[in-house]
């Protein structure tokens, strides 16, 4: 199948994990995609591997200058964009001191994960309207179940994903009052196995109970995986969502259904 042909795609985050997982899925749908990170080697390596078709871009999605170094690169390369999906985010627990608590919490921590989260986000909407606003378009803005529901022990996290989802509607509201035909939706994950998660699993036995644990207060009763988020994406992406804007996609095996919103 080939449901992204003739469509170039911007991928933030997308050295692994999800953004990795959705780079793959687009590209095997058609799409020219250009993965984007700051982890350079792992993000070259995915291109490269991924083949014609496949670019790959330094892009820390708080600095505006690597937004416009971006930008040139599209209108030079592409000459425009379709899809962008806005997927770098961090907790803050591998790339910030904490503490992460309301009471505790640190303001260089704080500033540090809204950069990556919230800010990277408007960026990536402001310039990818840019790019979009003559042909239309698709945004996927990839929140998180922590953007629903408080999470006391990563609040600077939460609070980020929770600008994430109400960034989305604005942003949607917007380009339909402009006329400009792009959508934009949020995706919200949880419980999705990938490396954001080794922070908090640790190794060995301590890994294993603590998976058991989480998985307990899933109602499917595992973890998801990066693909299933990355064919949440893929719909968005498509003109088969051509109706569909401003709304949230939740991926996460049934959590936000019942009582346990929230992790361990």
């Amino acid at each position: 199948m080939a449901r992204l042909k003739d469509k170039t795609a911007l991928i933030t985050g997308a050295a692994r994990g999800i953004g990795q997982a959705i780079a793959t899925v687009f590209h095997a749908e058609g799409a020219t995609v250009l993965l984007t990170d700051i982890r350079d080697e792992e993000g070259q390596a995915i291109a490269d591997q991924l083949g014609e078709r496949a670019h790959y871009l330094h892009l820390d999605v708080g600095e505006e200058a690597d937004w416009q170094a971006a930008d040139h690169y599209i209108r030079q390369h592409f000459g425009s964009l379709q899809v962008l999906v806005n997927n770098a985010g961090i907790t803050g627990f591998l790339e910030a001191p904490g503490p992460f608590d309301p009471e505790q919490s640190d303001l260089s921590t704080w500033d540090t994960v809204h950069r990556v989260n919230s800010t990277g986000t408007m960026l990536g909407c402001k310039y990818g309207i840019g790019l979009m606003k003559t042909s239309g378009g698709s945004i996927i803005n990839i929140s998180s179940r922590s953007g629903i529901v408080g999470i006391p022990g990563a609040v600077a996290y939460a609070s980020s994903k929770a600008a994430v989802r109400n960034h989305t509607k604005s942003v949607a509201l917007y380009c339909a009052e402009k006329g400009y035909g792009i959508r934009c939706n949020s995706i919200h994950p949880a419980a999705i196995m990938t490396p954001m998660w080794d922070a908090m699993l640790g190794e060995g036995e301590q890994r294993a109970q603590i998976i058991k644990n989480v998985e307990a207060g899933i109602p499917l009763g595992k973890f998801g995986e990066p693909e299933d988020v990355a064919y949440a994406a893929l719909y968005l992406a498509t003109d088969e969502s051509k109706y569909v804007t401003g709304t949230e996609l939740h991926i996460d095996g049934g959590i936000l259904a019942g009582s346990e919103a929230r992790p361990e």
